[in-house]
């Protein structure tokens, strides 16, 4: 039964990849492009973390297609690094479109050890939802958070947002998107690396929310 179950699923995402690309491939008229900030505008201060450029290799940024990206490593009191990484998609009509960390990450070395979902609450009256994703290379331990943006609306479910990406095309002629990424060594415990991780969180995404077309 469970093989079933597992096979249903492998079938009900092929037919939903297929649907999502032969839409997109349907709507010939030019796609809105929206005006929006670099993402080089983002602060290299975030209250106490200080971040410096870490710019990827051009053969890196033309495999991923992506039109504009911020690569930094930010440093808090603590000294332990979050390596954030932003890559913004004007358009995921014409082939390009946001990788998930779930299937980079691994192709680099990192083996995925345990896979759920974070609750961040950013302000008294809202809060997102996020990926969490403990990977781990020899010794080396690593907690990722990683989530889809589009101006204030926060996606951890690929598979949503490829239904929100859809419904954009439909309803606002747009396909753009962000994947935000943000990584910090488990050198502490797991219990630290998942706190330094919330507060970083709930500094950045309010700052993206103003460089990012809602």
């Amino acid at each position: 039964m469970p093989r079933l179950q597992g096979s249903a699923r492998l079938w009900i995402t092929a037919a939903l990849l297929l649907g999502t690309w032969a839409l997109l491939h349907s709507l010939h008229h030019a796609e809105k492009i929206v005006a929006r900030q670099p993402l080089s505008d983002l602060p290299h201060m975030l209250e106490s973390w200080k971040g410096k450029d870490a710019p990827l290799q051009q053969s890196i940024v033309d495999a991923v297609g992506v039109t504009d990206y911020t690569n930094r490593v930010y440093l808090g009191a603590g000294g332990i690094p979050i390596q954030l990484y932003v890559g913004y998609y004007a358009s995921q009509r014409a082939g390009d479109s946001i990788h998930s960390p779930k299937n980079c990450l691994p192709g680099s070395g990192w083996d995925p050890i345990r896979s759920e979902y974070a609750t961040i609450p950013i302000s008294a009256r809202s809060q997102i939802v996020v990926n969490e994703y403990l990977i781990q290379r020899d010794l080396n331990k690593q907690l990722v958070f990683y989530w889809y943006q589009s101006g204030s609306r926060v996606i951890a479910s690929e598979y949503s947002a490829k239904f929100w990406m859809v419904a954009d095309a439909i309803s606002r002629n747009r396909t753009d998107g962000t994947l935000v990424r943000i990584i910090t060594p488990v050198v502490d415990g797991e219990a630290n690396a998942r706190v330094r991780l919330i507060e970083f969180t709930q500094v950045l995404v309010p700052q993206l929310k103003e460089l990012l077309p809602n």
